[in-house]
């Protein structure tokens, strides 16, 4: 087995290939769970939760209950994230404003600049992100700022790479 490993070593070095090419080709096994993109675990298209600036309160919720994720990005009408409401911040606006929450719109309960991601990030970079900012969700943006996707904290649990 050492013979086989030394030789595929040194075809590897020989044609220029590393870990991430190694991977692409070993998606499951540990060095391909580490070295996955945002992209291949995030969700996107219709599954991602999203209302406009304007929507009202009521709709943001609906979207989250729908979607599940706990989240939903607020997003300027030419599709760039202005915004995420998240279920923490629905309890604190409960608490703050329960009498006036449905007469909100999503811009007025929504947390501006949210913590964010690329969809070529890996996502080991994504779950420390998570982990290091006490979070559950980043939204995954464009270098436009556009809303690509969203990755869930269980999303990057279920690749068992940790």
């Amino acid at each position: 087995m050492a013979l086989g490993d030394a030789l595929a070593l040194a075809v590897m070095m020989k044609k220029g290939l590393g870990e991430r090419d190694f991977a692409l080709v070993h998606p499951n096994g540990a060095l391909g769970r580490k070295l996955l993109r945002v992209e291949a675990l995030m969700h996107k298209g219709d599954d991602v939760p999203r209302v406009g600036t304007t929507a009202p309160m009521a709709e943001a919720i609906e979207e989250m209950t729908r979607k599940r994720l706990g989240m939903t990005c607020v997003v300027h009408p030419d599709g760039t994230l202005a915004g995420v409401i998240t279920d923490g911040d629905l309890r604190r606006m409960i608490g703050r404003h329960k009498a006036s929450l449905l007469k909100r719109t999503a811009a007025d309960g929504m947390t501006p600049g949210p913590v964010t991601i690329g969809r070529n990030d890996l996502a080991t970079e994504a779950l420390n992100l998570m982990e290091r900012k006490k979070i559950t969700g980043l939204v995954v943006v464009a270098s436009d700022g556009r809303v690509e996707g969203v990755i869930h904290l269980h999303d990057l649990w279920r690749t068992e790479m940790v």
